[in-house]
C-alpha cells in the first residue's frame, strides 16, 4: 500500500512563496502520475498540477499557471508544488495524489496524502 506523507504549508502573506514536499513510501516515478489537489470548505476538491508518469509532462489549472511548479526528486521519491506569487485566493487545504489511471480527477486517484492546510493573508 503506497503512502503520502505531507509536510510544509503554513501561512505566508500575498506575494510570498511556498514549497510544499510529498514523500512517497516506495519509488512509485515510472507508474504512478503524481498530482496536487485544494480543498477549500464548502467546495469541491479542485486539481491544481499534474506530472505524468515518468516525468512525462507537467499539466496546471489556469489559475496558477506561471506561478506554481510540480516537480519530483525520483532518489527521495519526493513530489513537490512550488508555489510563486501566492494570492489570498490561493488558500485551501492542499492534497497530493498518486495514480495509475488520471491525476486531473480525483475519483481516479488511487492514494492520497493527509492534506495540508496553507493560508495567504492579504
Amino acid at each position: 500500500q503506497v503512502r503520502l506523507v505531507q509536510s510544509g504549508g503554513g501561512s505566508v502573506q500575498a506575494g510570498g512563496s511556498l514549497r510544499l514536499p510529498c514523500v512517497a513510501s516506495e519509488s512509485i516515478y515510472s507508474r504512478y502520475c503524481l498530482g496536487w489537489f485544494r480543498q477549500v470548505p464548502g467546495k469541491e476538491r479542485e486539481w491544481v498540477a499534474t506530472l505524468g508518469s515518468g516525468g512525462s509532462g507537467e499539466y496546471y489549472v489556469e489559475s496558477v499557471k506561471g506561478r506554481f511548479t510540480i516537480s519530483q526528486d525520483n532518489a527521495a521519491n519526493t513530489v513537490y508544488l512550488q508555489m510563486n506569487s501566492l494570492k489570498p485566493e490561493d488558500t485551501a487545504t492542499y492534497y497530493c495524489a498518486a495514480s495509475r489511471m488520471s491525476c486531473q480527477r480525483d475519483r481516479s486517484i488511487e492514494h492520497w496524502g493527509q492534506g495540508i492546510l496553507v493560508t495567504i493573508s492579504s
